[in-house]
């Protein structure tokens, strides 16, 4: 296997990983309070930690993919597909509900980590 299709690989691997990791905390009927009393702080730093994750991963593993065109704007749709799904899924854990509220808060995650990157890659390239 080449060194291209190893980090291909790779990458997609973790985006993977990432989406199970996301699945499984959305699978649990109650999460731990880390903020002592402040569970809508947690609850938004979580959903925007989770889709940046996600779509920091997706655009790696699509930049890397041959033949994507708009790696950046696919990372975006996927992540908040993502989200969609996960919060169809949550309709389905005891005491877990879906919220469209998380579903933006995932996009703001999703939209803030891409433009962040893209925007890391286009200043490392004007050098």
């Amino acid at each position: 296997m080449t060194h291209h299709r190893l980090g291909l690989l790779a990458a997609w691997l973790a985006v993977g990983a990432w989406a199970a990791l996301i699945f499984t905390l959305s699978a649990q009927s109650t999460l731990p309070d880390l903020t002592h009393g402040l569970p809508d702080l947690q609850d938004i730093a979580g959903h925007l930690a989770a889709y940046a994750g996600l779509a920091s991963w997706l655009a790696l593993a699509l930049r890397q993919t041959p033949g994507v065109r708009r790696p950046w704007l696919w990372a975006f749709v996927l992540a908040v597909l993502y989200g969609l799904s996960d919060e169809f899924h949550q309709s389905f854990v005891p005491n877990r509900h879906p919220d469209l509220f998380d579903v933006a808060t995932d996009m703001v995650g999703a939209a803030l980590a891409l433009w962040f990157w893209r925007r890391r890659l286009r200043l490392r390239a004007a050098r």
